[in-house]
């Protein structure tokens, strides 16, 4: 078990799937800077959709996203996405090489399968793209037989499947009800139409959630296959997320429990054969994510661990975030407002931040940090950083050799705490995120 020291999890930390983060996003970086990336992009490229529709709207989720509705509002959005990708592919250079497609939301089974394949053939040739591996986050209570025909025949081989807990009271506090043999429906066609690497989004912290619950579910999930597990801990930030209201704060487990239920995840998914990744997910020793957590090529992007090598993400869709050498840039969040942006002809981009090389160091140290690799601080040395990392070695949960950091068995539920002493923006722009652990 690893030991838990509560005072060093005091601080609200951010996830880091970006350097820097989103809280130093501004509107002096727009649609100029984003247009003028994708011409400068070189090699291979990344692209990231993002559908902001579900079918039925969770409680805890804190994406961009709202329902369907009766479908007009889907309909116009998927002009605008469209006129977006003509708009991206026509400035990104024909030297580049799309590998990856990757479709987020709100849940991309929203739309019918029919739209989905429409919009995939407009990717697949817009962006000139001939066999990229595509992925999918997929909603299993709202997965039809057509939806499961269809991926088979897209040849989708990566799908992510929003679980969260298979503890019925829990999925009620949540406002997801999801029966047990729904998911294993889902998990079964989904091997039968191909996919290799199938994800499980699962969450500890829960209103209403005990150790009980999480134990079940994570030995569901064992049983059902999951090649990958994504295990976060519940951000309960009603202040942000008007949704999260409908939560009874008072029936959450207080951060003792939180770090119980880490750790013992931790301890029943490893000595079930997953390899940890990073702090928060796992992955069986044959699926891609588990070989790029051994051979040190882990990334880190908006996505969370991943092992797409890519230097580019582009991001398409109504708040979607594109990643360059230089620059990180949202597009407009309000649909909207995003429609009236791209049916002008312009890129989406309203919001964003300059990466300096120190920043893409710093960055590169956070990620070794969070990847559970060694990393060198030798450009950051100084009494204050010595000051902070001083009780995390101290408690023997980081070592210190000389400039390098060095990971113990008791680093990854501090890793974020820990990065986040190589963050000097948080001084200069405190914000409210999520807890620690």
């Amino acid at each position: 078990m690893w030991p838990y020291h509560p005072e060093l999890l005091a601080r609200a930390v951010p996830r880091y799937t970006s350097f820097p983060t989103a809280a130093e996003f501004h509107d002096g970086v727009g649609a100029e800077v984003q247009e003028q990336a994708i011409r400068d992009a070189r090699g291979s490229v990344s692209l990231y959709v993002h559908i902001p529709f579900c079918t039925e709207l969770c409680w805890y989720c804190g994406c961009t996203t709202g329902t369907v509705g009766n479908g007009s509002r889907l309909a116009w959005y998927m002009d605008a996405l469209e006129r977006e990708i003509e708009r991206v592919s026509a400035l990104l250079p024909e030297s580049t090489s799309v590998d990856r497609i990757a479709f987020g939301g709100g849940s991309p089974n929203a739309l019918s399968p029919i739209v989905f394949v429409r919009l995939l053939d407009k990717l697949l040739v817009a962006f000139r793209s001939c066999a990229p591996q595509i992925s999918i986050e997929i909603d299993p209570r709202h997965f039809s037989d057509e939806w499961m025909d269809m991926l088979g025949a897209a040849q989708i081989s990566h799908v992510s499947l929003g679980v969260q807990t298979f503890a019925p009271d829990v999925q009620a506090a949540i406002g997801r009800v999801q029966p047990f043999s729904g998911v294993e429906r889902s998990v079964r066609a989904l091997r039968r139409a191909g996919v290799t690497s199938l994800n499980f989004d699962l969450m500890y912290g829960l209103p209403k959630q005990g150790a009980g619950d999480l134990a079940d579910t994570l030995s569901q999930t064992v049983a059902l296959g999951a090649d990958r597990i994504s295990l976060f801990g519940y951000a309960h930030v009603p202040h942000i997320i008007a949704r999260q209201r409908r939560i009874d704060g008072s029936a959450l487990p207080n951060q003792a429990d939180r770090f119980a239920m880490a750790a013992r995840g931790f301890e029943r998914l490893t000595s079930a054969g997953y390899v940890a990744v990073g702090f928060d997910h796992f992955a069986l020793p044959h699926d891609p994510l588990a070989i790029a957590a051994g051979d040190g090529t882990l990334r880190r992007n908006f996505q969370g661990f991943c092992e797409d090598p890519s230097p580019t993400q582009i991001g398409l869709g109504a708040s979607a975030i594109s990643c360059f050498a230089h620059v990180i840039i949202q597009n407009e969040k309000n649909p909207g407002r995003y429609r009236m942006r791209v049916s002008q002809g312009r890129c989406a981009g309203v919001v964003g931040v300059a990466r300096a090389a120190e920043d893409a160091a710093r960055g590169a140290a956070i990620v070794d940090i969070l990847s559970n690799r060694s990393t060198d601080l030798a450009g950051w040395i100084s009494d204050g950083l010595l000051a902070g990392l001083a009780p995390f070695v101290e408690k023997g949960l980081v070592r210190l050799e000389g400039s390098t950091l060095h990971p113990t068995l008791s680093t990854r539920p501090y890793a974020r705490s820990i990065a986040a002493l190589l963050d000097p923006y948080r001084a200069s722009t405190p914000q409210r995120f999520s807890t620690a652990i």
